[in-house]
Formats: structure tokens, sequence, C-alpha cells
């Protein structure tokens, strides 16, 4: 007779998660290491009272044993989302957190979450409170009723941003649905945002529930090999290719591929670029690396994209910013070799696929290669690391602060952390004007140095996301650089990390609105509209006086350290403060507009947002022009 123990349905999803692992090259890990939770009356009687049950061995002695389910109090759940994404990420992909909240708000304010998380392959599992699967209780406080089918809740919302979406409905149900979730965050193409709602009353409702569901189970996440006959079809486009170009995306990263991509780099002399993804692939340093690619990258990369005529996509999507809207590789008869562990990915832009892991990929590339002797000709090589010298002076020049007493550009505030960080460093950044500069001049100097995330390029990721950062690399300096846009959108879990002691360093730079679509508005005909943190003037626009609104005062009110710069000096010290402080402490700095000192490069490449085709002011009668001159210039990869 098989053995059973009877527990809650919430009680057993907890111990069963605490019996996960992952295991890839030997190393074992947990899987759901952690539970991040804002309860409700959709879910504090059920995994409320799960984890306070299972927060540590019971009997556990002294000192107290290691918790089974560790428990982390959010105030967002959105935010709490983006907590557990930098986490999975940190952990490169093999260890990851569970959310759970109440029904209602407490479950829509998920989506955006597991949007990014699904959009950037990262795992996270969503535990959502559900309305009555017995319908007792009907409608519930918060239930949304739809005339038309009585089993949708708000938590369908979450089916097209998951991965695997499941409602339990039954006790029995919880088996399979907790295995296929599991399946499907260990897999290394499928994985995402993966939704189990949970009813109220079956949360609560006892089981009894087989022994062998509880026991340890390991996740083998796989590393598929090339087919022979793809493997030798690439070595042969390759070898054919005069100018061959790497375009490394963050699929390199997922696969702890770096290493293996330097050395095929080195060997056969092909050019890496990167996306926003990929960036830090190479250290800024390496000898092939030219930096950025795209509608943020640089001169370099992107000329080198419009001569190639082998592009060779490692673990990439080919997001419109990487491809310029379909502009920049501009070759006649330029192709594309994708290297890529999706086979959805891996055909893209009518590619020749090679579908395997990019590290055992890109091993496999370099073993055939070199059997072959092959390497690019000596004058491309030369060419390309000309250009890039070219660049590097672009960015001193950038970064270079002649008086240090005047309130810094935003690329000098970049340029001063560039002179206070080193390799175990890790910056965090998604949304807003940041990117494109961080794209353009950051210098990495670790694998796992950038973290930006550019997928869903989420307003409001950077500081929750800094907090999983930290957590899965509690000894390093972790970075959350935000503009005042970003963190007016989600600064509440400073309070989450002050009170874990959770010591991020947030650089909050003020530049009184949406820089970033600011620029692009005014690119486009829009004139800036409704893009300043500014008062009304009298003619209805917000053009006024800069609003008196002190960010630094709200950070410090939430707990945190708040060091203040007026000047490219003040920040300099304030910088190394922060870096050295082992408790929550932000960088504040107002910075100075590029219209007065100079700033980031501008964009090397073209990025599509369609402009009216009709219009009565100037502004957008100009916009409209240049816009279909470039037009004209996209194509279609056949």
């Amino acid at each position: 007779m098989t053995s059973t123990t009877r527990l809650t349905v919430a009680q057993a999803l907890v111990r069963f998660l605490s019996a996960q692992y992952t295991e890839r090259d030997g190393v074992r890990r947990r899987l759901i290491s952690a539970t991040w939770g804002i309860f409700g009356h959709g879910n504090v009687a059920g995994l409320g009272q799960a984890l306070i049950d299972y927060a540590t061995v019971p009997g556990g002695g002294t000192p107290p044993a290691a918790p089974v389910m560790p428990y982390h109090q959010g105030r967002n759940e959105q935010s709490m989302v983006h907590a557990a994404v930098g986490y999975a990420r940190q952990s490169n992909r093999l260890s990851a957190h569970a959310v759970t909240t109440s029904i209602g708000p407490g479950a829509t304010n998920l989506v955006t979450g597991a949007a990014l998380a699904t959009i950037n392959h990262l795992p996270v599992l969503l535990l959502p409170g559900d309305t009555f699967a017995t319908r007792v209780a009907d409608p519930v406080l918060q239930q949304l009723e739809v005339p038309y089918a009585g089993d949708v809740s708000v938590n369908d919302c979450l089916r097209p941003v998951s991965r695997y979406f499941d409602r339990i409905t039954r006790p029995e149900a919880l088996i399979p649905a907790a295995l296929n979730a599991m399946r499907v965050l260990t897999d290394p193409v499928e994985t995402g945002a993966v939704t189990l709602a949970l009813p109220q009353d079956v949360q609560a409702e006892a089981h009894d529930w087989p022994e062998e569901f509880f026991a340890e189970r390991t996740w083998y996440v796989r590393r598929p090999a090339a087919d022979p006959a793809e493997l030798a079809a690439a070595v042969r486009a390759i070898r054919a290719a005069e100018r061959p170009l790497v375009v490394a995306g963050g699929g390199v990263h997922h696969s702890r591929a770096e290493a293996a991509l330097a050395e095929f780099a080195a060997a056969t002399g092909i050019p890496v670029a990167s996306t926003q993804a990929g960036k830090g692939s190479l250290n800024h340093d390496h000898p092939q690396d030219v930096g950025g690619i795209g509608h943020t990258g640089t001169a370099t990369a992107d000329e080198l994209a419009r001569l190639a005529d082998l592009v060779i996509g490692v673990g990439t999507r080919y997001t419109d910013f990487t491809t310029a809207s379909h502009t920049l590789f501009e070759r006649p008869g330029v192709r594309f070799l994708n290297l890529n562990i999706a086979p959805y990915d891996g055909h893209k832009l009518a590619g020749q696929p090679l579908i395997a892991d990019a590290r055992g990929g890109l091993a496999a590339l370099a073993k055939e290669l070199g059997r072959h002797g092959h390497r690019v000709d000596a004058s491309y090589i030369a060419e390309y690391r000309e250009d890039k010298e070219r660049w590097e002076q672009r960015v001193d020049a950038c970064y270079e602060a002649d008086e240090p007493d005047v309130r810094p550009t935003q690329p000098q505030v970049l340029g001063a952390l560039d002179e206070i960080v080193d390799e175990s460093d890790i910056l965090v950044n998604a949304a807003g004007s940041l990117p494109g500069d961080l794209h353009k001049l950051w210098r990495t100097r670790s694998l796992d140095q950038y973290h930006l995330e550019y997928g869903y390029s989420c307003m409001g990721y950077e500081i929750p996301a800094a907090i999983g950062v930290k957590l899965a690399a509690p000894d390093r300096p972790v970075w959350a650089l935000v503009g005042d846009g970003t963190y007016l959108m989600m600064p509440t879990e400073i309070v989450t990390a002050v009170q874990e002691g959770i010591a991020i360093k947030v650089l909050l730079i003020q530049n009184h609105g949406y820089a970033s679509i600011g620029g692009l508005s005014e690119s486009v005909g829009a004139e800036r509209f409704g893009t300043a943190y500014r008062h009304r003037a009298d003619d209805g626009t917000y053009t006024g006086a800069p609003l008196p609104v002190d960010l630094a005062a709200n950070a410090a009110s939430l707990g945190m350290r708040v060091l203040r710069a007026k000047t490219v000096r003040d920040l300099r010290t304030a910088l190394a403060e922060a870096r050295a402080a082992d408790t929550p402490t932000c960088v504040y700095v107002e910075t100075e507009t590029a219209d007065t000192v100079s700033g980031a490069p501008p964009a090397q490449a073209w990025w599509d947002v369609p402009v009216a085709e009709t219009a009565a002011r100037s502004s957008a009668v100009k916009a409209r022009e240049l816009y279909e001159r470039h037009v004209t210039t996209r194509r279609r990869h056949l």
C-alpha cells in the first residue's frame, strides 16, 4: 500500500517545491529557493498558513534548521515578480523564486511582471489566489463576473503571458500541474512565467498525498548538441564568408557560453557585436569585441553589420532594435546563420539554423573550423580594430569632465561610475535613456556585470530586480540605475531592501521627465508633448517650471541612506562612499542636458516608429519626410 500524508493543497505545494532541484554540468541547485508574497483573503489562509508552517523545519533545534521555504515580504505584486526575475537571471535560470498574491488586483498586478519574464525567457513561478472553485460564495469580493463564461476569472489575463498556465480546481489536479510547472521552468527553450491559479477554497482543502510526490527530484537542464548535417552546413557558410559578424544575444549568457565565444572569436578573428541582452558576452577589452549593435549600438558594430556578408546570430531573437527595424544588414546577398537552442529563433530572417546549446555549438564550430585552419583576412581584423579604437576615443570624450565643479551630463555620470567599479560590480537597468547610453558607452568587465532588461524594457524593474540580483550574489556590489521617471513608477521595494538589510546601491538621475521618450517625441514631430515633469503653462502644455519634487527626500523617507551630489566632484565622492556602504544607499544627482554640453553619440542606426502621415504642424511634416526616406531602406531577408 502506498503511504500517504494528509495536508492541505497549499501545504502540499510548498512541501513539493522545497524538494525540487536543477542540475547542469554537475552543479545541483535548489529550483525554487524562496517565495515572495503579499497576502489577502485569496491566499492568507492557504499559502499564507503553509508558508509559515514551512518557514523552518519543525523542531529545528538550536540553531534553527535551514529554511524549508524562505519567505520575502514585498510591497507591490509586480515588483515582487521583478525581484524574482532578477534573481533567476543572476542564477543562470537554474534557480528561481515563487510569487503568491491574493485574488483581484493582487493577481492582475502580476501580468506586467509575467510578460517581462516570458519575453526574456526567465523562470518565475506565479501562485495567484483565485475565486472559489465550488462557487459557494459567488461573487466573492473582487471577483470578475463574466456573463458568458462561469469559469473565467481575472487570472485568465495571465494566460497569454505565461509559458504554462493551470487552474487547480481539485486537490488531485495539483500533482500533474506541479510536475508540468517544473518541466517548463527548467526547459531552456520554453522557460518563462509559469502560473498555477489556486482557488482560495481549494488551497485550504485537505487531501491524502502519496509520499512519492514529496521525494526529491532533480531536473536536468539539457545542452542539446548540433545536428551533424546542420553543423557541416554552418562550417561551410563561415568558411565561404569574407566579412562575417557574430551577433551575441542573451542566449550566450543563459548557456554560460562566454568562454566558448571568446575562444571561437580569438581563433577565427571574427568580430563580435552584442545585443542589449548579450552585452558582456565578451569583455570590453577583448580584441574581437566591437560593442553594442543596432539602434543603440556603436558606429563600429553597425558599420560592420551594414557590410557583413554572413551574420552569425548566437542566442539572439533579432528584435527590431538589433536589426534597426530591418534596415541594418543591407549588403546584397547577406545571409544569416543562427545558432540557437530554440528552433523558432533559429529560423528567423530566413536564416540557416544551427539548433543547439550555445556553448556546445560554439565549441563544435571552433573545432571544425580549426581543422581547416580557418581565420578571416588580416586586413578585416585591422579594419575593425582601428574603428573600435576611434569609437573608444568618442567614449572617452563623453566620459570626460573638464570642469569637475559643474553639474554632470548623463554620460559623465556613467564615466564617474566607470572610474570606481571593478569586475565584481553588477549594473541593473531597464528603461529610459540609460539603456541607449549604456549599450553604446559602458565597458563591461565581467560576463554578468551588465544586467539590462530590454526585452520588455519595463520602467520600475531596476530597484526590485537589484534586490533579486543581490539575493543571488550577496557578496557583490549591485547598482540599480534609474531615472526620475522610472523611480516614480516603482520605488516601494526600497522598503523591502531596508527591512531585509539588502545593501543595494541606487543611482538616481534626475532629469525632470521622460528624457528618452522626449527625444523620440521630438524626432517624430510630436514636440516632446507630455514628456516633461513640469507645471502647466498658459497654453495648457506641460512647459512651465520644473515640479518641486524631491526624490532624494522620498528615498530617505522610505528608510534609505541618501547621498546628494551637485557636481561631478561630489558625484565621484558619493559613488565611492555608496560602493563601500553595507546598507541600502542612494546617490542622487541632477544632470545637465545634452543641449549645453556633450551628450552620448546619437543613434547609429534607425528605429521604425511610424510618423503621422497627415499633419498640419511643420515638425510632423518634416518628420514624415525623413521617415519615408528611411522606410525605403527596409528589407525582407529571404
